[in-house]
């Protein structure tokens, strides 16, 4: 007797893949079923650029969080590069190096590339921001080829975002999704399996670490290097004002003669420096849930907004949004790892039911 297809629309549009992947700004994940999470680096890599022959060669030095250790110390010869900008591939020659190396660094305890643990080549599933365009779209793919994926199909970053997250998407009731990436904001309003309403908006962590770098630049003449940004951002950052005020000392270089100089930032200087980015975040947060259907805005606000990605770890950031919006707004657990872990689930689901799907 033939087995009859649930509703799901995961097994309507998915089919098995082998990897889920999750390429942002700021950080790449890989995940396979049975074993999860087998990749988690910063989304950076450098090359040592040598003359020979009258040309210069460049090669990968390093990849990951090794190269993100050398962002903004390499000597002449090494060139530290970040593929990604806000959440699409901006330099495709170093997005295929990067994917290659991890694709190599995951290989071990994973089924990645050609000569992988069954002796085939991999299926990819990739988020994408819900802006990206076909160009955008083609050129992750041909990436992920080149990384050794036989396959590439993409799921909306939101949607991914949602399943990692464990909300009901499936259901006709809705739920809201905020993602704060690296370079972008998605967000997303999800009922009966798919994506209502959406927006997205080139504000992520990255920008935040700007703000801080910006800020600390007109209120001290100091000039603070965008790592130890994000370090103080991670140690004292806050979205809003109040108590208690957390301090943390950063050293940078004095404007005034150019020598080191350390002073001492406070919650509250982090508060004032993001205002501007999260007002942002804010705005494309209010222009969704201003386009959807009542029935779906009645819905958010009995259960409230979801934050996810690395961005939602900013202190007090549920708060913040919570008081703008006038909705309960909470962090999802392992924010970090949602989409690629939602991404992972949705592909194991489609694929144990054997339903193909359009790539």
């Amino acid at each position: 007797m033939a087995r009859a297809k649930p509703h799901s629309f995961l097994a309507r549009r998915l089919t098995r893949h082998d990897v889920a992947l999750d390429l942002g700004t700021a950080n790449t994940l890989m995940f396979t079923a049975g074993e999860g999470i087998v990749l988690n680096q910063p989304s950076v890599v450098c090359f040592e650029r040598r003359a020979s022959a009258g040309e210069t060669k460049a090669t990968v030095a390093a990849v990951g969080a090794e190269a993100k250790e050398l962002l903004g110390r390499t000597p002449a010869n090494l060139e530290t590069v970040r593929p990604l900008s806000h959440g699409v591939i901006a330099d495709f020659s170093a997005a295929e190096h990067m994917m290659r190396r991890f694709a190599a660094m995951a290989q071990p305890s994973s089924r990645l590339g050609r000569l992988g643990r069954f002796g085939r080549r991999a299926s990819f599933t990739v988020c994408v921001p819900e802006g990206a365009t076909h160009v955008e779209r083609r050129a992750i793919r041909e990436a992920a080829f080149a990384a050794g994926a036989a396959r590439v199909s993409f799921i909306d970053e939101s949607l991914a975002s949602a399943l990692g997250a464990g909300l009901p998407v499936d259901e006709a009731t809705g739920s809201m999704i905020v993602d704060i990436g690296g370079g972008t904001t998605e967000v997303g309003i999800l009922a009966l399996g798919g994506v209502v309403c959406s927006g997205s908006v080139r504000v992520g962590g990255d920008q935040f670490d700007r703000a801080i770098v910006d800020h600390v630049r007109a209120l001290y003449d100091v000039v603070l290097g965008e790592q130890t940004a994000e370090h103080v951002k991670k140690t004292i950052g806050s979205a809003l004002h109040g108590e208690p005020v957390e301090r943390a000392r950063a050293t940078g270089r004095s404007l005034a003669d150019g020598l080191p100089r350390t002073i001492e930032l406070t919650s509250e200087d982090i508060a004032d420096a993001l205002a501007a980015p999260l007002r942002a975040v804010i705005g494309v947060v209010r222009r969704v849930i201003e386009t959807a259907p009542p029935e779906l805005v009645t819905d958010i606000a009995g259960n409230g907004i979801v934050l996810t990605g690395g961005g939602a770890l900013l202190g007090r950031l549920d708060q913040c949004l919570a008081a703008e919006l006038g909705v309960a707004v909470r962090v999802a657990d392992e924010p970090l790892t949602c989409a690629v872990r939602g991404a992972g689930a949705a592909a194991a689901y489609a694929g144990e039911h054997g339903y193909a799907a359009a790539e």
